[in-house]
């Protein structure tokens, strides 16, 4: 379990910080990740400064880092703790694939954002609501993890 929680602490760290990072930018990295037309992205994309958009596009990077962390931590967690024995082997076998999904939604959602905000890009109109659903469904999947892992923990309790 030591690598699950150095991976975990390892996410933790890059969450605070990217968040920390991230602060400034109004509004906030949801709102552009929840947009789902060229006319929103670019509402959003527009009440940002250039250095805001600079500061956006360079947090890109690190959120690869973060994507794998987290990914990782929660397949491995999954896997590894004691909770989650006993119960049925297919919830044990989402509950270990959703973090690691999340992270591809995450990844793809990260270069489809990277390549968004190079350049106006509206002759692509399709491309905004496939990020914005990437995103979506990364945020879904995560929720759907913690709800899991929740319920793995409550049920090794009773």
């Amino acid at each position: 379990m030591r690598t699950v929680w150095i991976l975990g602490a390892l996410a933790l760290l890059l969450v605070v910080g990217l968040a920390m990072f991230l602060a400034p930018l109004e509004p906030g990295v949801v709102a552009l990740q929840l947009t789902f037309s060229p006319r929103a992205f670019a509402q959003v994309v527009h009440l940002w400064s250039p250095q805001d958009l600079a500061r956006y596009r360079r947090h890109l990077l690190l959120d690869f880092a973060l994507l794998a962390a987290y990914g990782s931590f929660g397949f491995l967690l999954v896997r590894r703790a004691r909770w989650f024995e006993g119960g049925s082997t297919r919830t044990r076998a989402i509950a270990a694939g959703l973090l690691p999904g999340a992270a591809v939604c995450d990844a793809a959602e990260n270069l489809l954002h990277g390549w968004l905000t190079e350049v106006p890009r509206f002759g692509v109109p399709a491309a905004y609501p496939i990020a914005g659903s990437l995103a979506l469904i990364k945020w879904l999947l995560i929720i759907g993890f913690g709800v899991l892992v929740a319920r793995a923990v409550l049920r090794h309790r009773m």
